[in-house]
């Protein structure tokens, strides 16, 4: 009887150890979980928001313009944002309203914090104004918070390498009255 119950008690802690390597595996490779910390992102995004990144379920050639990603911003600190610009657009702000590469994209995500009529939210400006650049270059993002106002993003510190991507953003789970999977908003 106890060798039976040894074998047992084997037998579900080499069952506990695979689940753990894999739930680590799982997370390190493929999916992590992220918080919010600031707010950077209002109003999609909240403080204290929980996230899961998908790091692996698309490829670096498959990110799209109002994506929401995170990246290391340093060897601290990742950052939360959304995609404004993909190698090769130019980019201009003016009176308000976002053009990329010529193309005018409403940006509805930002609805909440738009001002008075006769009130910018986000300031004019051109890529080559910022980052003495005209166009986003190969290999990098040009990427902004939704809080026009209280973001540090690419027109502080320039293009992220997209090298330093850690993944998309595809659901946000917590508070879980906001739960949601598309962030896009275009």
């Amino acid at each position: 009887m106890a060798a039976k119950r040894k074998n047992l008690f084997l037998e579900w802690f080499k069952a506990g150890v695979i689940a753990f390597v894999l739930f680590i595996c799982i997370r390190t490779f493929f999916f992590s979980s992220y918080e919010v910390d600031g707010k950077s992102m209002q109003p999609t995004l909240q403080d204290g928001n929980k996230l899961v990144v998908n790091k692996i379920g698309y490829q670096i050639q498959d990110i799209r313009l109002f994506d929401i990603i995170v990246f290391h911003a340093n060897d601290r600190e990742d950052y939360v944002k959304r995609v404004i610009g993909l190698p090769g657009d130019t980019i201009i702000y003016e009176d308000d309203s976002l053009y990329v590469s010529g193309v005018n994209y409403q940006e509805p995500y930002l609805k909440p914090f738009k001002p008075f009529p006769g009130q910018n939210l986000t300031g004019d400006f051109t890529l080559g104004e910022l980052t003495n650049s005209q166009k986003v270059p190969d290999g990098k993002l040009f990427v902004m918070g939704d809080n026009r106002f209280g973001s540090m993003d690419s027109r502080h510190f320039g293009f992220i390498s997209i090298d330093e991507i850690v993944g998309k953003v595809d659901v946000r789970y917590w508070p879980l009255n906001k739960f949601n999977t598309n962030f896009r908003g275009t």
